[in-house]
């Protein structure tokens, strides 16, 4: 214990000796939870949209009221034939068109309303689809204030929508239990990594080489210093979380801290698997980004791990950080429990286990 105790004063010196690394510690979760969840986002907003009006009718007005003052479109022109609209899409002026035909309230009041057409540029498949269904679903709520004018009585609302664990459907509140992940790869993976192939090639690591320090106490004095950063940075990104967006955990804290201390031994270890194997920081560098990657691509961060390819789903059960993002989610929106979560728990610390011993195992020391 006193050697553990005098290679982690000397790893705390050292980190404090960093110029940078105190400073990044601090700095990087504030401006990382400031930044990322308003560029990282899915929201579709401002729809640019033209109409074409052939019915020119209180009906065909209300509906381009409802348009023009509804946040997510942004209404461009109201013309008066469909080329004239095509050419604005084609010129990316406009991202869909909204047709009304000839007689529309008539053929509504009939009880016979003809088909409103929508065209939508789905070259950004994600935009045109949901402009598409912004339209419909404005176009479904001007009808129904139609119909309960009419027939107050007849028309109710049949369908009680309700959004469960994000009430206001924002993807931000989706995105940033993500973030918190990847602050913890970043701080806790990396910084280890490039720390460790930094002493190799100032020759510094030679040094305890001679020494009787057994493998293992060097590689947990190494851990332990990036340990307690990862939570340091943990807590100052749910502070910026709760003061900035007014967003807080529904499940407990204890339950994000015990999984986040597991993810830090997994993704720790696995920093110093990649040093380990490294000769130069270059190589380092490119050992942990290609992994880094692969971690945030197929860890469902981004796309949910279902909607892959079969045999990509499969390969995402031996990430350790697909595991961290749906607990980290379900904890913070939904609420869940370690109970809950208990295999995701179990299937972490295995990782954590194998990890950290791939860790000590890889650390060839020279007498």
């Amino acid at each position: 214990m006193s050697t553990l105790r005098v290679l982690i004063k000397k790893e705390v010196l050292q980190f404090k000796r960093n110029t940078f690394l105190p400073k990044l510690v601090v700095m990087f979760p504030i401006m990382m939870m400031l930044v990322l969840p308003w560029v990282t986002t899915m929201d579709v907003k401002h729809v640019n949209v033209s109409i074409v009006d052939n019915d020119h009718s209180t009906l065909s007005t209300r509906l381009i009221n409802h348009i023009d003052a509804n946040d997510y479109f942004s209404l461009q022109s109201i013309t008066k034939s469909f080329d004239l609209s095509m050419k604005q899409l084609e010129d990316g002026e406009v991202d869909a068109i909204l047709e009304i035909p000839q007689d529309y309230e008539k053929s509504f009041v009939t009880g016979s309303p003809k088909k409103v057409n929508v065209s939508a540029n789905s070259v950004n498949s994600i935009k045109g689809s949901l402009g598409n269904q912004y339209l419909v679903q404005t176009l479904s709520s001007v009808i129904s204030e139609m119909r309960n004018s009419m027939a107050p009585t007849q028309h109710g609302e049949l369908i009680a929508i309700q959004n469960r664990y994000n009430p206001t459907l924002e993807y931000r509140n989706f995105m940033i239990p993500g973030l918190l992940v990847m602050l913890m790869i970043i701080i806790t993976g990396f910084l280890p990594a490039l720390n460790f192939v930094g002493e190799k090639e100032a020759g510094t690591i030679e040094q305890i080489n001679v020494t009787p320090v057994s493998r293992f106490t060097f590689t947990l004095a190494k851990l332990i210093v990036y340990w307690v950063a990862g939570f340091i940075v943990l807590t100052v990104a749910l502070l910026v979380i709760w003061l900035v967006y007014g967003l807080t955990s529904v499940g407990s804290l204890l339950t994000i801290y015990a999984a986040a201390f597991l993810f830090i031994l997994v993704i720790s270890g696995f920093g110093l698997i990649a040093s380990n194997l490294s000769s130069t920081m270059q190589q380092a560098i490119f050992f942990m980004f290609f992994f880094v990657m692969v971690f945030m691509l197929m860890s469902g961060l981004f796309t949910p791990t279902e909607s892959m390819p079969k045999w990509a789903e499969i390969i995402t059960y031996f990430l350790p950080p697909r595991y961290f993002v749906s607990t980290m989610r379900a904890v913070f929106l939904k609420g869940a429990t370690f109970y809950d979560m208990r295999y995701n728990f179990y299937a972490l610390a295995a990782f954590a286990v194998v990890m950290n011993l791939g860790a000590a195992l890889t650390y060839k020391k020279r007498s």
